[in-house]
């Protein structure tokens, strides 16, 4: 923890801000650079319930995709805690945050999804292989739900930008998730193709998962069930 900023400690069995299959509390994250520190995140608190898509905006450099990263237990926050279905993901190991996003978490970030050299089915199947049999969801039928059947056995590079991004959200349902974090997941899309990935991820929604997307776009705040606003690190 920098030099000057102290975190009051979060109860790691009580703290709830509310409920929900992914919560976090008081959630701060800094970054030191050329002497410089940048309060990412300031004491962010959410929780997120199952079958409800939130929407996370606000500005460049407000904290949107520190607070994703954190809640995927990717970054790791310097105060606070994210839990899953109860469990305390922050502030352990990597294996156990491994672990914890293979079983519950499924993470679509706008572009680096996918594996190049793996065609669409492929990068499928390498996900499915970190989960339970009796969790697997078969690989011909997630894609045939995407509308991928017909590129199954394609490669990345030659998908369109709708096919590429309904690609990788195939990678991040493929473990199942009971929650799904997107990462301006529309933010190079024409609107044709955002309208179809939002529609899938409120599919998704109506399956019982948590969904949380991180974005500017007007169109993922009209599908949302509520936004969260972010600015410089803190939510209005």
């Amino acid at each position: 923890m920098a030099h000057g900023h102290r975190f009051l400690p979060v109860d790691l069995v009580t703290a709830d801000p509310g409920g929900g299959v992914i919560t976090a509390v008081e959630l701060y994250r800094f970054y030191r650079a050329a002497g410089e520190e940048t309060l990412a995140l300031r004491g962010v608190s959410l929780g997120i319930s199952g079958g409800e898509m939130v929407a996370v905006a606000g500005p460049s450099g407000s904290g949107k995709s520190t607070l994703l990263a954190c809640l995927a237990g990717l970054d790791e926050p310097d105060g606070g805690m994210v839990r899953v279905h109860g469990e305390a993901l922050s502030h352990r190991p990597e294996t156990v945050r491994a672990r914890l996003r293979a079983d519950h978490i499924g993470v679509l970030f706008q572009q680096d999804n996918l594996f190049e050299h793996l065609t669409v089915a492929q990068n499928v199947r390498l996900v499915r292989r970190l989960v339970a049999p009796a969790r697997r969801v078969p690989v011909p039928d997630l894609l045939s739900r995407l509308g991928l059947a017909a590129v199954a056995d394609s490669y990345p590079s030659s998908l369109s930008g709708g096919e590429t991004a309904r690609a990788g959200l195939a990678v991040a349902l493929a473990n199942d998730p009971a929650v799904v974090l997107a990462d301006e997941p529309t933010g190079e899309l024409d609107p044709a193709s955002e309208h179809a990935v939002l529609e899938l991820l409120r599919a998704w929604c109506r399956r019982g998962a948590a969904v949380l997307v991180a974005s500017h776009s007007p169109a993922v705040r009209a599908r949302a069930d509520r936004v969260i606003e972010l600015v410089d690190g803190r939510v209005l």
